[in-house]
């Protein structure tokens, strides 16, 4: 009885670790090697939701970063037999159906993300807050990161111009 209402109190009050919808994770592969390139944690914190983003391997330069909708990473090859990468992710991630695409911690769907900006060694090491999405939420979905950068709006191309799908990993 007391450690039945000890673990009760721990879990309620402190949060103690086991409780799982605070935190998730996705480990990040590139989609043409399938190689790990790092790690993107996500943190329910007061403040919103923390992400941590540690990748490593990618093209220097700017690259659209965003949930996507499924937890799937696999390729796709049309009729001509050309591979689209992660195109089993489906689309950003938009559960109040919005169609649009806003960036982060605007009106429009909740899987803008702030582009990454990785340096000449190809490395990215940031964290943001995201306001309008919780840890728990986001289990389950995929996160993509893009070829090209993101420019935050529909035009002149759809979803900020991102561009093809190089890494991508299954948030837990």
């Amino acid at each position: 009885m007391k450690k039945t209402l000890l673990l009760t109190v721990c879990f309620a009050l402190l949060g103690c670790a086991g409780n799982d919808t605070n935190e998730s994770k996705a480990v990040l592969y590139s989609t043409q090697t399938n190689k790990p390139i790092g790690i993107v944690e996500f943190t329910q914190t007061r403040a919103g939701l923390l992400v941590d983003v540690d990748l490593k391997n990618l093209p220097a330069g700017d690259h659209g970063f965003h949930i996507h909708e499924n937890p799937d990473c696999s390729n796709i090859t049309d009729k001509e037999g050309n591979i689209h990468y992660a195109q089993g992710a489906g689309g950003h991630y938009d559960p109040l159906n919005t169609g649009k695409h806003l960036g982060p911690n605007g009106n429009g769907h909740k899987g803008d993300l702030p582009y990454l900006t990785a340096d000449g060694n190809g490395t990215v090491e940031t964290q943001f807050y995201l306001k309008n999405t919780t840890a728990s939420e986001l289990k389950n979905k995929s996160i993509i990161v893009h070829s090209a950068g993101d420019n935050y709006s529909d035009t002149p191309e759809v979803s900020g111009g991102g561009g093809a799908r190089i890494a991508c990993g299954i948030i837990r």
